[in-house]
């Protein structure tokens, strides 16, 4: 099993560089979206698709080491191309929020929280933790790989268990 997980990092790597492109172009859907709403329908329906598309990855990666794959193993797979893809759409969302995006959407959008918890009856706390925000478009590029990252984690954990579970080697 060692030997298999020598080119765990360079086939994560690999796979996820083609999961980060389709991030890419289902993000481009969901600034399309701004202005035309049916663009939204795409948009969900592509995200809808990243835990298929991360199964069918990950048995490609099982064919790749032989057929036989770790639950361990294939989780890890799992969580390092949610990481590289989201490396790869940190860029995008960086370049939105810079340079497409209108300058105060992330003012505005903390003002309009602001009115949402006053209307709620939130906190002071609460209130004056997110009127301290000060968010800025390498913050959420940031923040769009820890999500990605998140996601990976848990939804890598069904995947690799339908992955391990269905090992061709030993079978007839």
């Amino acid at each position: 099993m060692s030997e298999t997980k020598s080119i765990l990092l360079s086939s994560a790597m690999r796979y996820g560089l083609s999961l980060g492109i389709y991030w890419v172009i289902k993000y481009l859907f969901f600034i399309l979206s701004v202005s035309m709403p049916f663009f939204s329908f795409v948009y969900w329906g592509m995200s809808l698709a990243v835990p298929f598309i991360a199964y069918f990855l990950t048995k490609r990666y099982r064919a790749d080491i032989g057929g036989n794959i770790s639950f361990l193993h294939a989780w890890q797979f799992g969580v390092l191309i949610y990481f590289f893809a989201a490396l790869i759409v940190s860029l995008m969302h960086y370049v939105f929020y810079r340079y497409i995006a209108d300058p105060s959407l992330l003012s505005n959008t903390i003002q309009q929280t602001l009115i949402l918890l006053k209307e709620m009856k939130a906190g002071e706390d609460v209130i004056n933790s997110v009127s301290q925000l000060q968010l800025t478009p390498i913050h959420m590029a940031v923040q769009g790989i820890f999500n990605n990252v998140f996601y990976g984690i848990v939804l890598s954990i069904p995947v690799a268990a339908i992955v391990c579970r269905n090992n061709v080697t030993g079978r007839i």
